[in-house]
């Protein structure tokens, strides 16, 4: 028996010997710095002692010290100490083409955010769609990063999966397939006169690019996954009960607010977008609004959505489209789409609540998760994230991940502003026990994709 168990025994540690062997990771930061380049601005990078330190200056865009090799699928580690007063970021799978803003960097960022808001590990997209995983989604996070000291960074880039860990705390899980490989590269952020000369510094950095998978940590089951696919659900999504209310080419799920059947005109389905086409403004005078034929109650709704110049639109809920059925649109709690700078209805209602983001005509929208941030809109023309959870009367609007309104639905207080608002005369308003998600024709072009719902 005792040489049965010796032999077992030599067996596992040969077997974690040669585990151990696979796992051939190349370090980064050698001898010099041939393998890298400098792009972007004037900041300065120096290696001494194993150490590659980065100084901020004066007048000049963020530097950018990257590989001059592309890298895939990967486990990247590595250490890394800020000065307090400066943020900065390790750029993954990004790019610089003459073509893209004369050879600006662009691609996905690690962040590494020592301010206040405390968003390291949160992953950003450098000069392209900004925020990604802002670390509002995890707040659990906001204390994995120690200021002043060497922090440790583990970021494991495996197909459309991206995660992060800053000393062993999960801060991200992105699903994502824009980008599939490029460099990697350590920031020098531009910063204002009184920031010249602060320093980045990092030290034992490594990649795994052989059978990375083969290698990864355990998720963090508590830690949300953000996922960015089009009209499609990652696999987490798919455990967790979510399903698409949009399939990306047809009308199926949806009918007119006030029909038994999809609008023949007025709507349009094309390249994975749902569109309303622009009609001159009028509100539901063309196609009309559009509803789920399904009704919810406890929910979490995310969509993308892109507005056009002095857009005018909004996501409803708890529709009861029988509620109006003359002119304009159908009834329900309204999560405000709004160009605030040109359309007029930002400066009407009370105190900014038309504007975008909004429980419309009921409560303006700030930013909840980082108090005096204000609310995070990407522009014009390009694609937002709206999210609307709703479980047992506690409702919120989420803008680009950051929430910007939350109240009860059957609180004494809601009641008070549906006094108050045009929504008074019809009885018991935003308290239906369910009700239809709606999207919104008013006559201005707006496009939607990307639309997911999971019953809570």
């Amino acid at each position: 028996m005792k040489n049965k168990r010796q032999t077992a025994l030599v067996a596992l540690l040969l077997l974690l010997a040669h585990l151990a062997c696979a796992q051939e990771w190349q370090n980064l930061i050698g001898d010099n710095l041939n393998n890298w380049k400098k792009l972007g601005g004037n900041g300065t990078y120096e290696l001494q002692n194993g150490i590659i330190t980065g100084t901020t200056q004066k007048n000049t865009p963020n530097t950018f010290l990257v590989t001059r090799q592309e890298y895939s699928d990967f486990i990247l580690e590595f250490d890394i100490w800020v000065d307090p007063a400066i943020n900065t970021g390790v750029q993954i799978r990004s790019h610089s083409i003459e073509s893209y803003q004369n050879g600006r960097v662009h691609g996905y960022q690690v962040e590494i955010d020592p301010s206040p808001r405390a968003f390291s590990g949160g992953i950003y997209d450098e000069a392209r769609r900004l925020w990604m995983y802002p670390i509002s989604r995890n707040p659990k996070a906001h204390n994995a990063f120690k200021n002043g000291v060497w922090n440790r960074v583990r970021i494991e880039a495996i197909g459309p999966s991206i995660k992060t860990w800053i000393n062993g705390i999960q801060c991200a899980d992105l699903v994502d397939d824009m980008t599939s490989s490029g460099f990697i590269g350590l920031q020098v952020h531009s910063v204002a006169e009184q920031d010249a000369g602060k320093h980045v510094k990092w030290k034992n950095m490594r990649i795994l690019t052989k059978n990375p998978q083969n290698y990864t940590r355990e998720t963090d089951p508590s830690v949300p996954q953000l996922s960015y696919l089009i009209n499609q659900l990652s696999d987490r999504e798919k455990r967790e009960g979510w399903r698409l209310l949009w399939d990306g080419k047809t009308s199926a799920g949806w009918r007119g607010a006030k029909l038994d059947h999809f609008p023949t005109s007025g709507w349009n389905m094309e390249n994975g977008e749902l569109s309303v086409a622009e009609t001159g403004g009028a509100e539901s005078a063309a196609g009309g609004d559009i509803i789920t034929v399904d009704q919810f109650a406890n929910f979490e709704l995310e969509l993308q959505f892109m507005l056009t110049e002095g857009a005018n639109s909004g996501v409803k809920y708890f529709v009861d489209p029988q509620l109006n059925q003359g002119t304009g649109s159908a009834i329900g709690c309204e999560f405000q789409l709004l160009d605030d700078q040109r359309h007029p209805d930002a400066k009407m209602g009370v105190n900014g609540n038309r504007t975008l983001g909004a429980l419309y005509d009921l409560i303006a929208p700030e930013n909840l998760s980082i108090p005096g941030r204000g609310k995070q809109f990407k522009g014009l023309n390009v694609w937002n994230n709206l999210r609307i959870v709703s479980k047992n009367g506690k409702v919120e609007h989420w803008l680009n991940n950051e929430k910007v309104v939350e109240y009860d639905r059957f609180s004494q207080m809601f009641r008070a502003l549906v006094a108050y608002s045009k929504y008074k005369d019809w009885k018991g308003f935003g308290q239906w026990p369910k009700g239809h998600i709606l999207l919104q024709d008013h006559g201005n072009a707006v496009k939607f994709r990307s639309i997911k719902i999971r019953e809570l």
